[in-house]
């Protein structure tokens, strides 16, 4: 199996993402290895012993992608035995004639704490935890969105991901086999209904989720599940609520779509 390195004098993250994202469009498995924190030329030499290494007990060569600022140790990494691709350099020096600046490389810019929105972010995580799954309605004032649906159709990581990838304080309510009788939304909620944002899920899917977690239950049984997913949807119709169906989509394509439809920021970190 074909190794990679992701390497980086930072966190790796955006040699991992970059990195991935090209190799997605492989249809073939990697050994994939994550090396963060290369800040010094013994930690480079380290881990250029350790990429040919993985070549001398491999035929082919390693595929090293990297986003190191420092040139001489990413001169050390490129003379390693491996095929590298280096993601700031392809960028940083086209950019400079077209923008007619001299980039100042920096270490731990792009992730780290002198970020100026890295307490916002902060702070929308620490709300989303307090406000999940409808522990507490009374601080929704201060909730950018509001996710409500069924148990178990992807609130909570859908909360998380939004407030840690974006910085947005996100609430979620959930809805539960009590309510079905005459399902409403509270009237906490009324009130902030512009920040409402629905999901819902098909309940094959949904029956097949809480099996793995109370098998045998009415919980997950597939007619409660059907009859869960057919009242939430009325509602979200009759209240005239935004919503989308989880089912086929990660919590990256869920949360995307959620900032289309609601409009807003997307904040990079």
């Amino acid at each position: 199996m074909r190794k990679v390195f992701y390497i980086s004098d930072g966190t790796a993250i955006t040699a991992e993402v970059l990195g991935h994202a090209v190799l997605s469009q492989f249809d073939t498995k990697f050994d994939q290895i994550t090396i963060p924190f290369v800040e010094t030329l013994e930690k480079a030499h380290e881990v250029a012993c350790q990429i040919n290494k993985s070549k001398s007990e491999n035929d082919d060569e390693p595929l090293v992608f990297h986003s190191i600022v420092d040139e001489d140790i990413r001169e050390v990494i490129n003379q390693s035995n491996c095929m590298a691709h280096d993601f700031l350099n392809t960028f940083v020096a086209p950019l400079e004639k077209q923008l007619g600046l001299k980039a100042e490389p920096t270490l731990h810019r792009t992730h780290g704490i002198a970020n100026k929105a890295y307490s916002a972010r902060i702070d929308a995580i620490n709300y989303s935890l307090d406000n999940d799954d409808g522990i507490s309605l009374k601080n929704l004032d201060d909730a950018e969105i509001i996710l409500v649906g069924v148990s178990r159709c992807g609130k909570t990581p859908s909360s998380l991901y939004l407030a840690m990838q974006f910085g947005i304080a996100t609430a979620n309510y959930p809805f539960i086999s009590q309510d079905m009788d005459s399902l409403e939304l509270p009237k906490e909620l009324k009130q902030h209904k512009h920040k409402i944002f629905g999901l819902t899920i098909d309940p094959n899917r949904l029956h097949d989720i809480r099996s793995q977690r109370r098998a045998n239950s009415q919980y997950s049984s597939l007619r409660q599940c059907r009859l869960e997913v057919k009242d939430v949807e009325m509602l979200y119709r009759k209240e005239r609520i935004p919503f989308i169906d989880t089912t086929k989509h990660s919590v990256e394509e869920i949360t995307a779509k959620i900032i289309e439809v609601t409009g807003h920021k997307r904040t990079m970190f």
